[in-house]
C-alpha cells in the first residue's frame, strides 16, 4: 500500500467502535480526504450498510485509486474532491466523516469543509471529525503542543484547530454538536448533527 500509515492503522478500531455508537441506518458515507484510504477500507468493511465514498484531492487521488483498487462492494471508487470548489461532485449524504485533515488544510480550507459538509448532508445527517483539536487555546497534551510547533514550521497554514472555532462555523451551518468523544494518542472524534 502506498503511503501507508501507521497510526492510521492503530487508530482504526477505537474510530470504528465509537462510529458504531452513532451509525445504525443505511445511507452514503462521504469521506473527505481519504489520503492512503486505509479508512475507507477498514471502516467500510465495517459498516456494510454504508455505501462508502472516498475522496481525495487530484494530486493524491491517484495514490487512492491505486490503493483501492481492490475494495469491499459498498466501497465506492474514489472521486476528485477539493473542498474549496463548488459544487462538490457529492451534492447530498447522510454521513460525513473526515479523518486527521484539519490540522493539515490552511484555514480557509477548513472553513470550506465544514460550510461544505452542512450544505451536503441530509437533515438528520452525521459530521464526524477526528484529529487533536485545542479546548480555549489549551493542548490536550504535552506531545499535541509540541505536533502542532511541528505542523507550523513545516506550513504556517497548518496547525492544530481551536475547537470553539470549528464549532462555532458548524453551528453557522446549522449544525448541532452531539458528542466530544477522547480516543488515543490524544485525538478527539466529534460528532455534529445537522438540524
Amino acid at each position: 500500500m502506498l503511503n501507508f500509515s501507521e497510526a492510521c492503522e492503530r487508530n482504526q478500531e477505537p474510530i470504528r467502535q465509537t462510529m458504531s455508537e452513532w451509525i445504525d441506518t443505511p445511507g452514503l458515507m462521504l469521506e473527505l480526504g481519504s489520503g492512503s484510504g486505509q479508512h475507507a477500507l477498514y471502516l467500510g468493511a465495517a459498516f456494510p450498510q454504508l455505501r462508502w465514498q472516498p475522496t481525495e484531492t487530484s494530486l493524491l487521488l491517484p495514490v487512492l485509486q491505486q490503493n483501492l483498487s481492490q475494495r469491499p462492494v459498498n466501497v465506492l471508487a474514489p472521486l476528485m474532491l477539493d473542498v474549496t470548489e463548488s459544487p462538490w461532485p457529492v451534492v447530498e449524504a447522510n454521513q460525513i466523516f473526515t479523518a486527521n485533515t484539519l490540522h493539515i488544510i490552511g484555514w480557509n480550507a477548513v472553513e470550506a469543509l465544514l460550510l461544505g459538509a452542512g450544505r451536503c448532508l441530509t437533515s438528520g445527517g452525521l459530521l464526524f471529525v477526528y484529529g487533536p483539536m485545542r479546548y480555549q487555546g489549551q493542548y490536550t497534551s504535552a506531545s499535541n503542543a509540541e505536533f502542532d510547533r511541528w505542523l507550523q514550521q513545516r506550513d504556517p497554514a497548518s496547525g492544530i484547530r481551536e475547537f470553539e472555532q470549528v464549532d462555532g462555523i458548524l453551528k453557522r451551518a446549522g449544525m448541532a454538536l452531539l458528542a466530544d468523544h477522547s480516543l488515543p494518542a490524544n485525538n478527539q472524534l466529534l460528532v455534529w448533527r445537522k438540524d
